[in-house]
């Protein structure tokens, strides 16, 4: 008889259906979030800690190792094409599933719940004027500490690209320098390590202090519109990111069952940051080079959003509906072609999906005000975004690894192979 092994992820499954009973029997009890908030921001703050670090180590050790400025200019330029491809996909199919399902229609205003979208107009007002030119022009930083500090990902990897190729350039000079940032590089992966073990008390906590809050029950009026994200979710991981996939002659349940444990954490703290660690080192495992692993899930979280983007186009007609709103198809373009500007380069602020909407449904006349109604569901409604997030970029990983024709298929194989073995 197999001996049952209660890994990482049964524990965080654990955690994630406590906190959910704990936050349904104690709803409306300020004492859940007072007792147990604390243990959730300590969670999130151990994973801020080890992002920069883990990025900025591992992006220079693959750089540096390829120290082809002409070969990384290629990987760099075909994985933004890829970005831009398929996070276009993914608005049109946010928009598509908003026009067939119509969710925000028939809805009963006053039993809707507001919620406070105050704490995102701030940030808002600072992106609003956002454009491209703006997103490339921040890309470099004007001083770098002040990037490592504030988290600014993309400006962290314009500086390390810049910094591998210095090392890569100067020789046997640089060979100290880059066994330094390989020992950091393997420090910080233990450390993960063990604040993983920690993980299914920070999911615990997180999770019970936010069904303490919205209650069950709350979601029930903006029950189609909570089914309508998940299902549409789920189709674009299938069909979508599954059609990628084959064509490049992997599988997405191959990622999802290397990956399960990522995903379920992802899901639970509805956010990407806290897995992107063990996202690179399981997709160097899978047979993915280190330099472009290094680079592409890193500039991913900023340029590959795919949930977000998914779910800021479903979103916006939904509030649309909600008031009664018609939007032509122009209109609809329009939408489209604003969220793919000002959906990329800002993934590192709070609340990055509002901070979008609010910058972007004024320039088709949808009202803002429409966002306070969904703001009380829109950390369930995150938690699907996330896990999207993780998986088209792990994918994205595998797609320009086999584009640059250095997959290692057999490595791969396995891996999968040890992963069925210790399941």
């Amino acid at each position: 008889m197999k001996k049952f092994k209660f890994s990482l992820a049964y524990q965080i499954l654990v955690g994630l259906i406590l906190g959910i009973i704990v936050g349904a029997i104690f709803y409306g009890n300020p004492a859940v979030s007072t007792y147990l908030q604390p243990i959730g921001d300590i969670f999130i703050r151990l994973i801020k800690m080890i992002v920069v670090p883990i990025v900025i180590s591992t992006l220079i050790i693959g750089v540096a190792g390829t120290g082809d400025m002409k070969k990384l200019g290629k990987l760099g330029g075909k994985t933004l094409l890829y970005f831009e491809v398929v996070t276009t996909i993914a608005i049109i199919v946010g928009l598509l599933a908003a026009n067939i399902v119509k969710p925000g229609d028939g809805l009963d205003m006053d039993k809707l719940a507001k919620g406070d979208i105050q704490q995102y107009v701030e940030t808002t007002n600072e992106v609003t004027s956002h454009s491209f030119a703006d997103t490339f022009v921040n890309i470099v930083p004007s001083n770098i500490i002040q990037s490592l500090a504030n988290g600014d990902m993309l400006a962290i990897i314009f500086f390390a690209v810049l910094f591998g190729l210095g090392i890569a350039a100067i020789g046997e000079r640089g060979k100290p320098v880059l066994a330094f940032f390989q020992g950091t590089a393997d420090a910080m992966f233990w450390v993960t390590n063990q604040i993983m073990k920690f993980a299914p008390f920070g999911v615990f906590a997180l999770i019970g202090v936010t069904v303490s809050k919205f209650g069950v029950e709350s979601l029930i009026p903006l029950g189609k519109l909570l089914i309508c994200v998940y299902v549409t979710m789920i189709l674009f991981i299938v069909v979508v990111l599954g059609m990628i996939a084959k064509i490049c002659g992997t599988s997405v349940f191959h990622l999802i069952k290397i990956l399960k444990d990522e995903l379920i954490l992802a899901y639970s703290t509805a956010s990407s940051e806290t897995v992107l660690p063990k996202v690179m080192e399981k997709m160097e495992k899978y047979g993915c080079p280190k330099d472009v692993v290094s680079f592409v899930i890193p500039t991913g979280y900023s340029f590959n959003l795919d949930g977000s983007t998914l779910y800021q186009a479903l979103a916006a007609i939904f509030i649309a509906q909600m008031y009664g709103i018609e939007l032509s198809i122009t209109q609809q373009i329009t939408l489209m072609l604003v969220l793919m500007v000002t959906s990329k380069g800002i993934a590192g602020v709070p609340g990055v999906s509002f901070v979008v909407l609010l910058a972007t449904l004024g320039s088709v006349g949808i009202p803002l005000e429409g966002l306070a109604f969904i703001a009380g569901i829109d950390r369930i409604l995150d938690m699907a975004r996330t896990v999207v997030n993780v998986i088209g970029n792990s994918l994205a990983a595998v797609v320009m690894s086999k584009w640059e024709g250095r997959f290692d298929s057999i490595k791969g194989e396995r891996y999968l192979n040890s992963i069925d073995k210790a399941a």
